[in-house]
């Protein structure tokens, strides 16, 4: 089987991580910015950043209805901590003219890990990673308040939910791309090789 191309939404944030982590997991990958860009990938990272800049940009470069089409569509897609924001149907406390794209039935409170100053590091047992807990860098991070019946809890952390799936939708609120243990990005790829027709 060939090896699948996953794209990063190059539009704010930590594209360069995720980008070194996707190809550590025996991916090809490459920044997305444009359109034309989404249509050449078999899957999609959303970075962390900041989620409200991350939309608006999604808007301004005219890729939010095409990046909400290819995941109604049954593109494989990975959101982390910003990008989980932007995978839930529905935002607590969104801010003004904040969209996202959805695809995962959970409602998202932004922020809900504390301020900048209050980031941590946790060891986190992830449902589908095998071997020891991965280690979340939890930075400004959400967590998700509920989920509805299609929507699978992977990983809880202090009584909040933090790793969710749905289908071919992956999200986290903590950052695998920045302690250099590439498990979590290997469960997307192997993720994206499943959903690929032979």
């Amino acid at each position: 089987m060939s090896t699948p191309v996953i794209g990063v939404l190059a539009l704010q944030g930590d594209v360069r991580e995720h980008l070194i982590a996707l190809a550590a997991a025996d991916a090809v990958a490459r920044p997305v910015r444009r359109p034309e860009e989404l249509a050449e990938v078999d899957a999609l990272v959303l970075p962390g950043g900041e989620s409200t800049t991350i939309s608006k940009l999604a808007v301004l470069f005219g890729l939010m209805e095409p990046l909400r089409a290819r995941v109604r569509a049954g593109m494989p897609v990975y959101g982390t901590c910003a990008g989980l924001i932007l995978l839930a149907d529905k935002i607590l406390d969104p801010r003004s003219g904040q969209e996202t794209i959805g695809g995962i039935d959970m409602i998202v409170r932004r922020n809900a890990f504390g301020r900048q100053n209050e980031s941590f590091e946790a060891a986190v047992d992830v449902k589908g990673v095998e071997g020891a807990p991965v280690e979340g860098v939890f930075i400004r991070a959400p967590w998700v308040e509920s989920v509805g019946a299609a929507a699978e809890v992977l990983a809880e952390h202090d009584g909040h939910i933090v790793a969710v799936r749905q289908g071919h939708v992956l999200a986290t609120s903590f950052h695998p791309e920045l302690t250099g243990d590439h498990r979590v990005h290997g469960l997307f790829v192997d993720m994206v090789r499943a959903n690929r027709t032979p």
